[in-house]
């Protein structure tokens, strides 16, 4: 177990207090949270690189904890009234389509297929516009709209490339 991965795993087992905070109303906590969730999510990154620690098991669970994390936050918001559901859906359905899609052409190719740089960007602005949405900030949700939309194309890069 590398220190990436444990920093990951940390990440997911903290996802269910970032829910907790958010449902009963603690929206700065949950924010603080989600925004520390988020940073570690480039550390461990960092980490992995600098370290020379990559390994299958975190380029699979790494993107695994951002859609727990990304998808169980914005669901939390729609219910809140906080986030617009439609563009939680699209962020949703692309999501469990190229997990899909990622471990079935894993599986044909003997592969692990890491995240590319339009699923990075896409993850980046969909960290954005959570925080944006749980501040209340102005434009946040046409950031997530727009982060929609690049979720959308990151979708049809991945399964075009593969």
């Amino acid at each position: 177990m590398t220190i990436p991965n444990v920093i990951t795993f940390s990440r997911i087992a903290l996802t269910p207090l970032l829910i907790a905070l958010l449902y009963f109303d603690q929206i700065i906590l949950g924010g603080i949270l989600f925004i520390m969730l988020s940073l570690t999510d480039f550390l461990d990154g960092y980490l992995a690189r600098k370290l020379e620690q990559k390994s299958d098991l975190g380029a699979l669970i790494d993107p695994v904890a951002d859609k727990i994390i990304v998808i169980g936050t914005l669901i939390l918001l729609v219910e809140k009234g906080i986030a617009p559901s439609i563009p939680v859906i699209i962020i949703t359905l692309r999501e469990i389509l190229i997990s899909a899609w990622r471990s079935y052409k894993g599986e044909s190719t003997g592969a692990v297929i890491a995240a590319s740089l339009s699923g990075k960007v896409k993850t980046v602005f969909q960290i954005i516009a959570i925080i944006m949405l749980l501040f209340n900030l102005p434009y946040s949700e046409s950031v997530l709209w727009i982060s929609a939309l690049i979720s959308v194309y990151s979708g049809a890069q991945y399964i075009g490339k593969w």
